[in-house]
C-alpha cells in the first residue's frame, strides 16, 4: 500500500458504506427478499467509481476473493459493501499486521515505478491480468524508447542492444548514454550491463509473456515491473548520441 493516503482512503469507504447503507429489512421497500439502499443509485455508483480505484491498490483481486453470488438476491452493492468493509480493515490495522506477522520490510509499490512502465501496466494490473500487464509495459516502454530516438527498424531487445551500445552513435543508429564519457571503466560497464539488462529482461520475461507461458502471480509481476522500470528510467534519462 505503498504510497496510499490511508485517512482519504479511509474516509470514502467509508463514505460509500454510508450511501449504500440497506433500509431496515422491515421496511416496505424490501421484495422478493431483496433489500434496497437508502441513498439513490446514482450517488451510490458515483462513489463506487472512486473506491473501486482504493480496492485496486489494496485488494486487486476483490472480484475474485470477495463472493458475488448474493448480488441478484440481495442488493447490486452487496460485493462492494464487503470489499469495502475488508479494504477498512486492511488499512486500518496494516502497522498491527506487519509488526505481529514480522514482515515490516519496506514496500514495493506499482504507482511508483517509471511512468512509461506504471501508464502501460496499469489497466490490465487493476483487473489481475498480471501477465498481459507486463506485456503491455513492455510495448510501451519499447514505443517510447522508438520515439526518442527516432527508429522504428527495431524493437525491444535488438533496440535496446543497438541504443545501449558501446559503438559510437550516428545519424542513423543514435545512442542513449546514461552518463557521460570520461574514457573510465565506469561508462564502459554501466553500458554494457544495461544492455546485458535489457537482453536478459526481453529473453527471459518479455518472451514467456508474449507467448502465454502461463499467468504470474502478482508479486513475480511486480519483480518484473521493477525491472523494466530500471531500464525505462535509464534509457528516458539519457542523452542521445548521433
Amino acid at each position: 500500500m505503498a504510497g496510499l493516503n490511508a485517512e482519504w482512503a479511509l474516509g470514502e469507504l467509508r463514505q460509500f458504506l454510508w450511501l449504500s447503507e440497506f433500509n431496515n429489512p422491515n421496511n416496505s421497500t424490501v421484495i422478493s427478499g431483496r433489500r434496497s439502499n437508502l441513498n439513490s443509485h446514482e450517488m451510490i455508483a458515483e462513489q463506487a467509481q472512486v473506491v473501486e480505484l482504493i480496492f485496486a491498490q489494496v485488494l486487486p483481486r476483490w472480484r475474485e476473493d470477495v463472493p458475488s453470488d448474493r448480488n441478484k438476491t440481495v442488493n447490486r452493492w452487496t460485493q462492494h459493501r464487503e470489499a469495502a468493509s475488508r479494504a477498512l480493515a486492511a488499512i486500518q490495522r496494516q502497522e498491527e499486521i506487519r509488526a505481529n506477522l514480522g514482515d515490516d520490510a519496506p514496500d514495493l509499490s506499482a504507482a511508483s515505478m517509471h511512468a512509461w512502465v506504471w501508464d502501460g501496466a496499469r489497466s490490465l494490473w487493476s483487473t489481475g491480468h498480471y501477465r498481459d500487464a507486463v506485456g503491455a509495459a513492455a510495448r510501451r516502454v519499447n514505443a517510447e524508447v522508438q520515439n526518442k530516438v527516432g527508429r522504428r527498424d527495431l524493437s525491444e531487445a535488438k533496440l535496446f542492444q543497438s541504443v545501449f551500445s558501446p559503438n559510437p552513435g550516428s545519424a542513423t543508429e543514435p545512442r542513449l548514454r546514461i552518463i557521460p564519457d570520461d574514457g573510465g571503466a565506469t561508462y564502459k560497464n554501466v553500458h554494457r550491463g544495461a544492455l546485458m539488462i535489457a537482453d536478459g529482461w526481453f529473453a527471459a520475461v518479455r518472451n514467456p509473456v508474449a507467448h502465454d507461458v502461463g499467468e504470474l502471480g502478482e508479486n513475480e509481476a511486480l519483480e518484473q515491473l521493477a525491472a523494466l522500470s530500471m531500464l525505462a528510467r535509464w534509457a528516458d534519462s539519457a542523452t542521445i548520441e548521433r
